[in-house]
């Protein structure tokens, strides 16, 4: 195996097969020793987070895999936490899809003069550029194309795949009585453009409720596999 990328939170190896391996760390963003998914770098180190992480990866992708939804996800090791995965290429220099069900967030700081924290919101779609220096910046399916990222082929992929996969998500939280308010995926495409779900599907990329109390990402793991 050959080192190509260290992550703040996976490393990523090459394999002979010509697929990638991505390796699971404990360590997680946060700042000042605790825990936030929305930083931007390492804060501490949890032990089995990353084990965690993994485990819920492999759940979701293979139901999405089953529903005939295509991802990058191979096959994963527990013992080594790792996660064979097939080569693809980002958009741009990285884009982030973020799926709303409810208005929370920076949803709700940019818009809460047109809704009420919480309000159901109809599996809405966005895109924003992963530019720390710049808060990610929003960007519209024009945008997209015009600044060559993607085509609009290719944009109406992603959201009709994202929806889907929010729904299938959301089913299973909802049936262990917790509710998703958003997730956040990436996405790659293949040699010929076709594109696929990316990256991991973990409780550190997700907003999740019960009983309308915001549940911390470690804990909605421990839930989510009671």
């Amino acid at each position: 195996m050959k080192l190509v990328y260290t992550g703040k939170t996976k490393n990523v190896y090459a394999l002979d097969n010509g697929h990638y391996l991505l390796k699971f760390k404990d360590d997680v963003t946060g700042k000042d020793g605790v825990f936030d998914p929305g930083e931007n770098s390492v804060g501490l180190t949890i032990e089995g987070v990353g084990d965690v992480n993994l485990r819920m990866s492999i759940y979701f992708f293979e139901k999405i895999n089953a529903a005939g939804i295509r991802t990058h996800f191979v096959s994963a090791d527990l013992k080594e936490t790792t996660m064979e995965v097939l080569p693809a290429k980002v958009f741009g220099k990285g884009l982030e899809v973020i799926c709303r069900l409810r208005a929370v967030g920076s949803f709700l700081r940019r818009y809460g003069e047109y809704c009420e924290d919480g309000d159901k919101l109809p599996s809405y779609v966005e895109m924003t550029f992963k530019n720390d220096a710049k808060g990610d910046p929003l960007v519209t399916k024009d945008g997209l194309e015009v600044l060559g990222v993607m085509t609009p082929e290719q944009y109406d992929k992603i959201k009709e795949m994202t929806q889907k996969i929010t729904k299938i998500v959301a089913d299973e939280m909802e049936a262990r009585g917790m509710e998703l308010y958003d997730i956040k995926f990436e996405y790659g495409y293949d040699e010929n453009g076709e594109v696929m779900l990316i990256d991991e599907i973990a409780s550190g990329n997700m907003r999740v409720y019960k009983d309308g109390e915001y549940i911390q990402p470690m804990t909605l793991s421990e839930l989510f596999f009671k």
